[in-house]
């Protein structure tokens, strides 16, 4: 069933949002100090493209508070446009019954897009 959802999500727009992810990625990685910051657009941008049947969990171990002020920095310099483009996106999905299980994917998306330090995908 995931498999039938992820290809619905591509055909619907997840494969524009995946080249996204990955041309801002790839942007990031152009400068040393945005290295860290591409390599979560990267992680973003792999779930973008095959969203169904993965979880979002917290590392095993603690990060420590380097990753909170990579999230804090992250949530001012970009992180709150892209889950603001995720909240709008799921609630246009989650207008139609069909759209739901769309919408639930963009809110995931949502919840990574406001703090990707510390996370993994799953």
């Amino acid at each position: 069933m995931s498999t039938l959802g992820n290809i619905i999500w591509i055909v619907f727009g997840g494969f524009l949002v995946f080249l996204q992810y990955l041309i801002g990625g790839l942007v990031l990685c152009l400068t040393i100090v945005g290295i860290p910051f591409g390599i979560q657009t990267f992680k973003l941008a792999l779930l973008a493209l095959w969203p169904f049947g993965k979880n979002i969990e917290y590392m095993d171990y603690a990060p420590g508070c380097l990753s909170t002020i990579m999230n804090i920095l992250w949530l001012i310099f970009g992180g709150i446009w892209i889950a603001l483009t995720h909240l709008v996106f799921g609630l246009l999905f989650a207008i139609t019954i069909i759209g739901i299980p769309l919408a639930r994917q963009h809110f995931k998306l949502m919840s990574l897009a406001l703090t990707p330090f510390g996370r993994r995908v799953v």
